[in-house]
């Protein structure tokens, strides 16, 4: 018999630090209120830094500018029968949201401070949360450089 074809559900996050706090969303997720970076689903087409600013954008309403590659994890989420596999960045907003927030999922943005954010754990959505900001902490970067969008005959 065949194997099961499985495909993991392909998302982007944003660590995104200024004068040593973190912008987080307060987002409404299984009907509680979370902490989670600016994250969402890649679609169809886009490349993975086009979707990072794109979420950020719609969910804080800051432009953002990827500058580096934090990690890549892979989450087998226990309360949902899906495996995430997050990308996640680290870069810069511009200095003001220019719009109101246009994800009627998200209730408000918070900066905290990686003592704050590690007080809240119980409000984090996933473990990916922290250790997003771990990574980031522990001076984890990639080069952008290293990832590639190859269109079919290059």
């Amino acid at each position: 018999m065949p194997a099961t074809r499985w495909k993991p559900n392909v998302t982007v996050a944003a660590v995104i630090e200024r004068d040593g706090r973190f912008l987080l969303v307060e987002e409404r997720s299984g009907g509680r209120l979370v902490l989670n970076q600016p994250a969402g689903h890649l679609e169809a087409g886009e490349s993975l830094c086009d979707a990072i600013r794109r979420e950020v954008r719609e969910e804080t309403g800051y432009g953002f500018e990827p500058r580096a590659l934090v990690g890549i994890f892979r989450y087998p989420s226990p309360e949902r029968s899906v495996t995430y596999l997050r990308f996640c960045f680290a870069g810069h907003v511009t200095a003001t949201p220019p719009a109101p927030i246009p994800d009627t999922a998200i209730a408000g943005l918070v900066w905290l401070d990686a003592d704050e954010l590690a007080a809240a754990r119980e409000r984090h959505r996933s473990p990916l949360v922290w250790r997003a900001v771990a990574e980031y902490r522990a001076g984890r970067r990639c080069d952008l450089g290293l990832l590639h969008d190859v269109s079919p005959g290059s």
